[in-house]
């Protein structure tokens, strides 16, 4: 019995048993005939260079076509199915294509073909979207790296790459990875996070929103901490769009995620080598050349090594108002994470003398964290300072202050100040940006 000839109620239990069309060999096969049609029949040369939604329907109509030619005749459903694998392999990223689509989705994480995890509102869950084997993911991962120019084999077995829209890309393949191709997709948002949002969300209180967007103004240097996936490059973003117009703002990234609705502001990016061990450049040389640039601002997305003790110059030589972040779970870890970084650079110098340089360029530390219920909040902003008597020191002037959790697993808690008074508090107010002095009370504000 010839393919198309096959029992039609049979592929109907057949997909009825299955999480997902990618298992039911019926369609499959269909696919990758027709597949091999369009490929063999088609001007590739005309339909690779139509507009995408032409492309598509221009898909639609010569899958149609021969599906006529050849008497097959499936249900609507499966057509619409094999319509939608047939374009989203030939155009996007095959089964990844309707996760990348659904707005709620903020991560997607493939464990091998079989498992694929999303994160929903900071919760994860497994969704019902398989891939037929380990070549199906591979062959994704070839369409997400190829137009970057970087590449993915046995001798190169990790890449990070971003998609179109800006989402960053992080795959590993055999023989590191033991279970198959696994790639890590962090989504990016089409529209960029404003302080609203993070108000929205509850990730701070009114008093952080108006200090924040203070600090920035009044060009203090700050350096954002936290954790993987806690909100990090979300609070960069929107402090970002608290620099006045009319600055010249360089933004350094090792993958370009930041979007600041702002003019003049120059994006850099770092290249890893290619394929013969050349063409490097890094974080640090970016941090470098960027000096060279007329920087009224200079916005690092992440310090993980020897760039921190250019920054910190950078900082200290009177590029005020600069950004950065650094994975840290507290402030004094990160505090820690910096000076380690410096030592990195080949600075042979005591450590209290790296700590007096960091405490010279560095005015505020601002702590974000992903809480157990999925929900990301800033937990401290802090001061950093010399005391008096030559110390340095680390003054909390906002926290959040757990309860406890609901029945539900929610996080209970409350933002608040400290009763700091911080330091910076003058240089803000000379700069005639207004903030009442009794917003660093400590009072319990919800």
């Amino acid at each position: 019995m010839s393919l198309f000839e096959r029992n039609k109620e049979k592929s109907i239990v057949q997909k009825q048993t299955r999480k997902h069309n990618y298992e039911n060999p019926y369609i499959n096969e269909l696919v990758d005939h027709y597949k091999t049609r369009v490929l063999r029949e088609s001007n590739l040369e005309i339909l690779t260079n139509l507009p995408q939604g032409e492309m598509k329907l221009r898909i639609e109509q010569l899958i149609s076509q021969f599906m006529s030619e050849e008497k097959v005749i499936i249900s609507r459903h499966d057509k619409e199915m094999l319509l939608t694998r047939i374009i989203d392999e030939s155009i996007g990223f095959g089964p990844l294509e309707s996760l990348l689509k659904d707005p709620t989705i903020t991560e997607i994480l493939i464990n091998g073909p079989k498992e694929v995890y999303v994160e929903r509102l900071g919760k994860l869950q497994q969704s019902s979207i398989v891939f037929k084997d380990d070549n199906h993911v591979r062959h994704v991962i070839d369409r997400i790296v190829a137009p970057l120019g970087r590449r993915i084999d046995e001798s190169s077995p990790m890449v990070d790459a971003r998609l179109p829209d800006g989402s960053r890309v992080n795959a590993v393949i055999p023989p590191i990875s033991l279970i198959g191709p696994v790639v890590s997709i962090r989504k990016f948002r089409k529209e960029p996070f404003q302080m609203e949002d993070l108000l929205n969300f509850n990730t701070i209180n009114e008093d952080f929103a108006l200090f924040i967007d203070a600090i920035v103004k009044a060009k203090l240097n700050i350096l954002i901490s936290g954790g993987t996936g806690s909100g990090k490059t979300t609070i960069l973003n929107v402090m970002g769009n608290s620099i006045p117009i009319g600055e010249r703002i360089i933004t350094i990234e090792d993958s370009a995620e930041l979007r600041l609705d702002k003019p003049n502001v120059v994006g850099l990016e770092a290249r890893p080598m290619n394929m013969e061990g050349k063409g490097e450049i890094s974080i640090r040389q970016l941090v470098k050349n960027s000096l060279r640039m007329r920087p009224d601002r200079i916005i690092v997305g992440e310090v993980r090594g020897a760039e921190a003790f250019d920054m910190l110059q950078a900082m200290n030589t009177g590029h005020e108002g600069s950004i950065t972040t650094v994975h840290a779970n507290s402030p004094f870890d990160a505090l820690s994470r910096v000076e380690g970084m410096v030592i990195m650079a080949g600075m042979d110098l005591p450590s209290h003398i790296v700590r007096e340089y960091i405490v010279g360029a560095l005015d505020i530390i601002v702590q974000s964290q992903r809480l157990t219920d999925g929900t990301r909040k800033i937990t401290s902003i802090c001061e950093i300072h010399r005391s008096e008597d030559g110390n340095i020191n680390i003054d909390e002037i906002f926290t959040f202050e757990r309860l406890g959790m609901t029945k539900n697993g929610e996080v209970e808690g409350f933002f608040k100040a400290t009763g700091y008074i911080p330091q910076c508090l003058e240089r803000i107010k000379i700069l005639g940006i207004d903030i009442p002095e009794q917003m660093f009370s400590p009072q319990e504000v919800s």
